[in-house]
């Protein structure tokens, strides 16, 4: 086989691990986990959200319950000296009995309070706890997902290793003064440094060559280095 045969080879295993990067790269398990990642990053927000919500009604009803306490403690306090014998005098007996009637009806309003925030509070749980075991499910299901990844990765990743190998075997035949032009037209041309001449058409652009062009590469040594004057790649007979 000579060097330009042997460099199309070379071009064939190169094509195939750029194949195989590009599908390493666009897996679609990658797809399905990053799209896994996004819904838990959308309901962490909305958590977030909820969970300012709750946290607010929460506020409130940690104070309505504290008003609620202080009345209790003041009305036992007042009661205590109203029964306790220890005070006498009927106007001031009159003024502790208003105070317990009115911390009586102090007290029932912020219990009315608290319970309308507690049946507030409610659905802003709920949703706070949906939001949590919706979560969970997707974490499980990202644990599976990046499981599902590695797995795939190493699938291409012990190809790209065997037909690497099989490609520096084949580099090996290839002149290094060719390799370099070869390297250096690849980096330029999408990948595709060398091409084959089928019939009149380069099949690295696709494109057909003037005739005066073939009728010099064919009437050419066998071992000349010919490029592409459409495209400037390499041309292979």
């Amino acid at each position: 086989m000579s060097a330009l045969d042997t460099l199309l080879t070379v071009q064939h295993h190169d094509t195939v691990l750029d194949q195989l990067r590009h599908r390493r790269a666009n897996l679609p398990e990658r797809a399905a986990l990053i799209a896994i990642e996004q819904r838990m990053a959308a309901l962490r927000a909305q958590l977030a959200e909820v969970s300012v919500r709750r946290d607010e009604v929460a506020g409130r009803q940690a104070k309505l319950e504290a008003e609620i306490a202080t009345a209790d403690q003041r009305i036992i306090e007042v009661e205590k000296r109203l029964y306790g014998g220890t005070v006498s005098a009927s106007r001031e007996l009159q003024a502790m009995s208003e105070e317990v009637e009115h911390l009586k009806t102090r007290r029932s309003n912020f219990e009315d309070q608290a319970l309308e925030v507690m049946e507030e509070r409610e659905p802003v749980d709920a949703e706070v706890d949906r939001l949590n075991a919706e979560l969970a499910a997707l974490d499980d299901d990202a644990a599976a997902a990046r499981v599902a990844v590695g797995q795939a990765e190493a699938a291409v990743d012990a190809e790209v290793a065997a037909v690497a190998a099989e490609r520096a075997a084949a580099a090996e035949g290839v002149p290094a003064d060719l390799a370099a032009t070869y390297e250096t037209l690849r980096a330029k041309l999408g990948g595709v440094g060398a091409a084959k001449l089928v019939g009149s058409n380069c099949s690295g652009c696709h494109l057909s060559l003037p005739a005066t062009e073939l009728d010099r590469i064919r009437h050419g040594s066998p071992d000349q280095v010919v490029f592409c004057d459409q495209c400037g790649r390499i041309l292979v007979r």
